[in-house]
């Protein structure tokens, strides 16, 4: 199995990306099941990445129907160190409008009852997540988004909902007095992952829409929704075909780190078959 050091997951509206080139089709087994779909194996700006589709091809897979961890592990598997993830959002606030591209630092959990660990089974750990996304993957791809004309918002908390429905006014407008930016359904838990699986992780949040709190909410259409989720797609490739073209070879982030102080339980008390599920994510740590 070929391995490539990019990862890029498409939301909403992105399935596929025209750039990615001497593409070739493969299927990832997990310990945790089958992915969301086959990855994509290709070259973007000469740099071979891995794409996955978040909801499969053909938009199958509702949000609380999502093997996150099978998506990440399969991502680590393929040997990817960053993940760039794209997601469509609605706004929380007016000075963030439809076909901004916001890169949020923040996250705050409104999901219920989704696993968003791969630990358990008698092996407790416990990551650092003050910070949940990488810091240098926040930079380059902030600077690749005003190098090809995409406004963009550095920063910003992402309220990640249960969904499927859409909030309610009443539920949108308390979202908005806890001073959340963007809402999605989504990336709070690839983040997690990710940063168990010491991969470099970013959200790519792609605002189609003001969410319900906003007066003008009755008159959003499905056509404008549609239109702009085209044409985030289409800002988000240019995105991040730039930021591949940028990243340097090497990351200088502490994401490679993050289980180094992480796992608590006694090395002699974990399961053999929790040892062997998880040897791609913590054997580095057990030899």
């Amino acid at each position: 199995m070929e391995k490539v050091k990019i990862g890029i997951i498409g939301g909403s509206g992105l399935y596929d990306m025209q750039e990615l080139t001497e593409r070739s089709e493969v299927s990832v087994d997990t310990p945790f099941g089958s992915p969301s779909d086959k990855f994509v194996i290709g070259s973007v700006a000469g740099k071979r990445v891995a794409f996955l589709a978040r909801h499969g091809r053909g938009h199958r897979i509702l949000p609380s129907e999502l093997n996150f961890r099978a998506n990440i592990y399969a991502m680590k598997k393929l040997g990817v160190e960053r993940i760039l993830s794209a997601s469509a959002v609605g706004s929380l606030k007016e000075e963030i409008a439809p076909l901004d591209l916001v890169l949020p630092d923040q996250f705050v959990d409104r999901t219920r009852g989704r696993i968003s660990t791969f630990f358990g089974n008698g092996l407790a750990a416990h990551v650092a997540f003050a910070d949940p996304v990488c810091p240098e993957l926040l930079e380059r791809v902030h600077l690749a988004a005003t190098s090809v004309g995409v406004h963009s918002l550095k920063g910003g908390t992402y309220l990640c909902m249960e969904g499927p429905a859409f909030s309610t006014r009443a539920e949108s407008n308390l979202y908005r007095s806890w001073g959340m930016d963007v809402i999605g359904m989504t990336n709070l838990q690839e983040a997690k992952l990710a940063r168990e699986a010491e991969i470099c992780y970013l959200t790519i949040a792609l605002v189609t829409d003001y969410d319900c709190w906003h007066e003008s909410h009755e008159s959003v259409t499905v056509e404008m929704i549609i239109g702009n989720l085209q044409q985030n797609s289409r800002n988000a490739q240019a995105v991040i075909v730039r930021s591949i073209r940028d990243l340097p070879e090497a990351r200088t982030c502490r994401c490679d780190q993050a289980l180094r102080h992480a796992l608590i339980t006694d090395r002699t008390r974990i399961p053999e078959g929790t040892r062997q599920r998880l040897d791609l994510i913590i054997g580095k740590y057990l030899s």
